[in-house]
């Protein structure tokens, strides 16, 4: 009788991934980034072991949102103060930071454990079609 071996951080081998953003749906990537971060593709995935791949993601500035949360959807920052709450609409950050918005998309569609923090260090962000990883990514 075969029984099968559960995966051990040995087994985990890492990808490098490009996700081109240019004129992409936010939502519809941040799960597919998601994805490649928790590494769910994989045929060894385990939920207790950090199984994801790399991914560079670039021109972020340029991804696209529907309806009206250009304008309605805001991004919140607590310095810990009493009135230290700091909001920005969705065209602001995209102007001063566009990364963070699909940092943001991303963390929240990842598991809420101790893992999230591994994962989100993987994941490279860039605005334009700029990056050091081009040699990483031709594998």
């Amino acid at each position: 009788m075969k029984l099968t071996s559960s995966t051990k951080v040995s087994d985990i081998q890492r990808d490098w991934h490009h996700v081109d953003l240019k004129e992409q749906i936010l939502g519809r990537v941040a799960t597919g980034i998601a994805l490649q971060l928790m590494g769910k593709k994989k045929p060894y995935y385990v939920s207790y072991l950090d199984c994801g791949d790399y991914v560079v993601v670039t021109n972020a500035a340029t991804v696209i949102v529907t309806g009206k949360k250009e304008e309605q959807k805001t991004y919140q920052q607590y310095s810990g103060y009493p009135g230290g709450l700091k909001e920005k609409t969705m065209r602001k950050v995209r102007e001063e930071n566009p990364e963070r918005i699909i940092r943001e998309a991303v963390s929240g569609m990842l598991p809420k454990n101790k893992m999230r923090a591994s994962m989100m260090k993987r994941l490279y962000i860039f605005h334009d079609d700029k990056h050091p990883y081009a040699a990483k990514l031709k594998k």
